[in-house]
């Protein structure tokens, strides 16, 4: 059964600046988490970030695939993938760099992720890691902005190896 949420909330480009956002997402984070595009604001989680950007606060500054690639500390329990939505985005927020292919970004999440860990999606798309990755959706949730401005969708899968 997948369980699904509506909430309504302000859009901002750094998504967990949003207090209703960063409320859902540290309430389905569990053990040590990492998140991948972590932007400015600090999660109140066990937290390891990444973010391309230099002048974010994050313990590393690196591509999220070449993060995940050069990864050998212990697997996490969670993973928070919140990347830009769009190649316009990522450049955006970036300063001109597109951050990493999605496809491979998502094929090399398993071996960072310990069995029965969940990767936490923010995007405009339900299904993200999916099935042929051995993962199964368990929550889904649409934080919807008002007005001409698109719903963030935000999923919880849950990784079955």
């Amino acid at each position: 059964m997948i369980l699904f949420e509506h909430l309504k909330c302000p859009l901002h480009r750094y998504t967990f600046s949003v207090k209703p956002v960063r409320d859902w997402v540290e309430r389905r984070c569990n053990g040590r988490v990492l998140n991948l595009f972590a932007g400015p604001t600090l999660l109140a989680v066990n937290e390891v970030r990444n973010d391309l950007d230099p002048l974010m606060p994050a313990d590393y500054h690196l591509d999220a695939v070449t993060f995940l690639r050069k990864w050998d500390g212990p697997p996490f329990q969670t993973i928070i993938l919140d990347p830009p939505y769009a190649i316009r985005k990522s450049m955006e927020l970036y300063n001109g760099m597109i951050c990493s292919p999605f496809r491979q970004l998502k094929d090399e999440i398993p071996r960072c992720l310990s069995p029965g860990g969940s990767v936490i999606t923010f995007g405009y798309h339900s299904i993200v890691m999916g099935t042929s990755r051995r993962f199964n959706l368990e929550r889904l949730a649409l934080f919807s902005h008002g007005g001409a401005i698109h719903d963030t969708i935000a999923t919880v899968e849950r990784y079955q190896p």
